[in-house]
């Protein structure tokens, strides 16, 4: 297919969602083509066997290489043939005046990228079943890169705030660390949805706190000023900034490290002064973080609990 290639793998979707577009051909009686750079080849992942990837919605199959694809095929009022490799599969949007030969073909030219993220989305997807939190007295779970340990205490109500963090304990040279304490207020008998809803609600707690004490770090640092902090629960970012100075940051951020943490923060705000994902804007977040390219790996690769 000829036109206009765009290809866009935003770091900030989901690690179960990657995106990309093709400007498709004109429609009839309009000026001629134009040819843009072809996609760069991508090898496919050494794990594609002959496999079958099916959308629960999907409406077209189409072959690539060993692997039959069946995808949900959407029309609306765009101008470009986008694709999303997301949990569920592949979706491929088209305006609606594209012919269906046309979109077999954009996607046929998209084959490599295609398969390769569904791939990599199966295989995400095995590492988030593996984390999955069964909610229990006993149970642990990630903060700040670091294990804590629920325990269900019902004697004490915490001061109305549901849960406390003990402090860490020390330990003498060549000693392994314990993992920290966090104690609910919950009775014995508990069940699973109220002690993750109870943990849910401690880690947006020092979410917000967390990231504030960042957002104050690395605004004067980049030169911005940022206006509102709201949590986000979305199942496609990390985080998103707007121009007027609002940021949204995923509140299971709290998961990682710190380091990965000002990371996300630094590049939400490097968005105020560079709104795309130019050489400019990672020059920006640079300045602040020499080391990006480590963290951000490290916050694509990292399995996180499963919910």
């Amino acid at each position: 297919m000829r036109g206009l290639l765009q290809f866009t793998l935003d770091l900030f979707d989901a690690p179960d969602a990657s995106t990309a577009s093709i400007a498709p051909d004109a429609p009839p009686a309009q000026p001629p083509r134009r040819t843009g750079p072809d996609l760069p080849a991508l090898p496919l992942a050494d794990s594609i066997a002959p496999a079958r990837f099916v959308h629960p919605r999907a409406t077209r199959e189409a072959r690539i290489g060993d692997a039959r694809v069946a995808y949900e095929l959407t029309r609306g009022k765009r101008r470009t043939i986008g694709f999303v490799v997301g949990a569920e599969g592949l979706s491929v949007r088209a305006p609606r005046w594209v012919a269906l030969r046309d979109v077999d073909a954009a996607v046929q030219e998209k084959a490599d990228w295609i398969v390769r993220k569904l791939v990599e989305t199966q295989q995400r997807h095995a590492q988030v079943e593996a984390a999955r939190i069964e909610w229990r007295d006993g149970v642990s779970f990630p903060f700040l890169g670091e294990p804590v340990v629920v325990q269900l205490d019902p004697r004490h109500g915490f001061d109305g705030v549901g849960a406390v963090l003990d402090d860490a304990q020390p330990v003498a040279p060549g000693e392994a660390v314990l993992p920290r304490v966090l104690r609910i207020a919950l009775s014995r008998n508990a069940n699973a949805a109220q002690i993750r809803d109870a943990v849910q609600a401690w880690l947006a707690r020092q979410a917000r706190r967390i990231f504030q004490e960042r957002l104050d770090h690395f605004a004067p640092l980049l030169g911005v000023r940022w206006k509102k902090l709201s949590l986000s629960n979305a199942t496609t970012r990390w985080g998103s900034a707007s121009s007027d100075g609002a940021i949204r940051l995923h509140w299971r951020l709290v998961h990682f490290r710190l380091q990965v943490i000002d990371y996300v923060v630094a590049h939400e705000l490097s968005h105020l002064r560079v709104m795309d994902h130019s050489p400019r804007f990672w020059e920006t977040v640079e300045s602040v973080l020499p080391d990006y390219g480590t963290l951000r790996r490290q916050l694509k690769d990292e399995p996180i609990p499963r919910w």
